[in-house]
């Protein structure tokens, strides 16, 4: 019995895995047909694009999935898809920015101040955030595509603002107006990086008192299952 008990144990594990792998393909394809439908089918000439097909790549979404995306938005097999910011405060006093690609407004807008509500938060107007917020470019390769002064040199070299070394990747940081630039010739060198895009940056971190982190962790991850939801963001001190 013990043994069936731990299989099933791994098949749970499994489904849970392969669940949220289709979540996280779902919202790259849904990126992608909306890169597409605004920017065309090129994506040279089309940043937003090649971005999204960056991830793709990384997370190594089927190449059946991708074109599939790109032909609704050729094809305009698809719903409108409008892009929306929701900013608020979670248990503790986290500052919290949700970003969405939403084909119903107030469905969204409904469902992101339920999670707020239900577990501790409150849902701000805009602006009411964002503010504590710096919206940069980033790129993140894992260790093993390159040595970190090898990087460190190359991001010099072409103007990104700066890098850093974890224990898991080396993160490439840069203006708004220089992303593009950056993760081009990065692309180009390095190879595709295993994360791309725009992304808020706190401008201070805040500590959740201990009582309060389950609480926020479960809003959090509400908000990111929710399929609208692209992007959360935090001030949270880890």
């Amino acid at each position: 019995m013990a043994g069936h008990s731990q299989f099933k144990n791994i098949m749970y594990r499994k489904g849970a895995q392969d669940a949220k792998r289709a979540k996280m393909f779902a919202k790259i394809a849904r990126e992608i047909t909306v890169a597409t439908k605004i920017g065309g089918s090129d994506p040279t000439a089309n940043p937003r694009l090649r971005s999204a097909l960056a991830t793709a790549r990384s997370q190594n979404m089927p190449k059946d999935n991708i074109e599939r995306a790109m032909a609704k938005a050729q094809a305009n097999d698809t719903a409108n898809y409008e892009e929306v910011r929701y900013e608020g405060y979670g248990p503790g006093g986290i500052a919290i920015i949700v970003e969405a690609l939403s084909d119903n407004r107030n469905r969204t807008a409904s469902e992101i101040r339920s999670a707020f509500s239900k577990l501790g938060g409150n849902l701000g107007e805009t602006g009411s955030v964002s503010f504590s917020f710096t919206r940069i470019g980033m790129l993140r390769y894992e260790k093993s595509v390159a040595h970190y002064d090898k990087m460190f040199e190359y991001a010099i070299e072409i103007g990104a603002d700066n890098v850093e070394e974890f224990e898991d990747c080396v993160q490439i940081t840069s203006s708004v107006e220089q992303f593009s630039t950056v993760r081009d010739a990065f692309t180009k060198k390095f190879g595709d990086p295993s994360e791309a895009g725009l992304v808020y940056v706190p401008n201070m971190t805040t500590k959740c008192p201990e009582e309060n982190k389950n609480t926020l962790m479960k809003l959090l991850d509400a908000l990111e299952d929710n399929d609208d939801v692209q992007h959360v963001y935090t001030n949270l001190d880890d």
